[in-house]
């Protein structure tokens, strides 16, 4: 799938829907699927709903955890 058209239904559906799939997720937080899949599955990655057997995240809860990765523009850990 082709990251612009990811970015724009992951836009088109923050506009609708709150809700974006990992695919349109990973676009949205500039990264790719595969590495979303893989923090999810250590449960390091932002918070997710099942609905059936579908995997959604809420674009708050995308930018929530965005944010609390941040860590302010320092690349490494102060001595």
């Amino acid at each position: 799938m082709d990251s612009d058209d990811d970015i724009s239904r992951a836009t088109r559906a923050k506009r609708g829907s709150p809700y974006l799939n990992t695919d349109q997720a990973a676009a949205y937080l500039k990264f790719s699927s595969r590495l979303l899949k893989r923090l999810r599955r250590a449960g390091k990655g932002p918070a997710f709903r099942r609905h059936s057997r579908f995997v959604q995240y809420h674009i708050d809860d995308l930018d929530a955890w965005s944010k609390a990765q941040s860590n302010g523009g320092n690349d490494h850990d102060p001595a």
